[in-house]
């Protein structure tokens, strides 16, 4: 863990706790490469503007990253930017962003197909991937008690909009159908739409019993399936969500 590229001191971690003000992207390297490097550090970019009005140097957020994650075969990387100078009772004091790197093993063994329920919830801000993550872990959590895997979440119209970590994909004959919905673009959703050819439209969670599968994206596990979402069922073996992930892995990761 570094703080600018340097030994963190643990001081300037107390306005995390605090505050909770800030964005950070989460990427998956392997062999010192990352797929879609380039749309992370753009993510960052973007949202450092947004949150600070302040310019993120890319060069030196690669150099830090490349620092913490050394020789790692494969580690997940976390490129958190916060101020911790920021006044709590006076925010748009915020300007002077700090890059904090931190790394997370990988697990080895591919994860099971997930098992959802839909809550209703819109999250703050939702182009920004901010550190704001209580009610999405509050809702994972409530959703896990309940014998599920995890939440997708609904708006208050009944719509799909994403995962608490993830974007959702659904597949309607040959096709992938992404929701349509105020979401955190995900770098995964956004190479395989560069891949795959597929739609973006409305899904009413009412509507779920007219596709034929599901999967979900992220980072850190890629490609996931989906076997059900609340009383709707699929099989774990849909071969369209098998080559989506075999596209997925084909896609080659740019160097740290």
């Amino acid at each position: 863990m570094l703080l600018n590229g340097k030994p963190v001191d643990l001081d300037h971690l107390r306005i995390l706790g605090l505050t909770n003000y800030g964005h950070f992207t989460s990427m998956r390297v392997d062999a010192g490469r990352v797929r879609g490097l380039a749309l992370h550090l753009d993510r960052l970019t973007r949202d450092c503007r947004a949150l600070f009005g302040a310019e993120l140097d890319q060069h030196e957020v690669r150099s830090y990253v490349r620092q913490v994650v050394g020789s790692a075969e494969s580690t997940v990387a976390r490129v958190t930017v916060f101020d911790p100078d920021l006044d709590l009772g006076y925010p748009a004091s915020a300007s002077r962003p700090q890059v904090l790197v931190t790394t997370r093993a990988v697990s080895s063994v591919p994860p099971p197909p997930l098992v959802l329920t839909t809550r209703c919830y819109e999250r703050d801000v939702p182009a920004v991937k901010h550190l704001g993550l209580f009610a999405t872990m509050f809702h994972r959590r409530q959703a896990q008690l309940a014998g599920f895997d995890d939440v997708l979440f609904v708006d208050r119209e009944g719509f799909l909009s994403e995962g608490a970590t993830w974007n959702v994909g659904l597949i309607e004959g040959d096709e992938i159908v992404w929701p349509q919905a105020p979401v955190l673009p995900g770098i995964t959703m956004a190479l395989i739409r560069q891949v795959r050819a597929g739609l973006e439209r409305r899904v009413d969670v009412s509507e779920l019993d007219r596709y034929t599968a599901a999967f979900t994206t992220n980072a850190a596990v890629g490609v996931r399936a989906v076997t059900a979402i609340d009383t709707i069922r699929w099989s774990d073996m849909t071969p369209l969500v098998e080559q989506i992930r075999k596209d997925y892995s084909a896609i080659p990761g740019e160097p740290l």
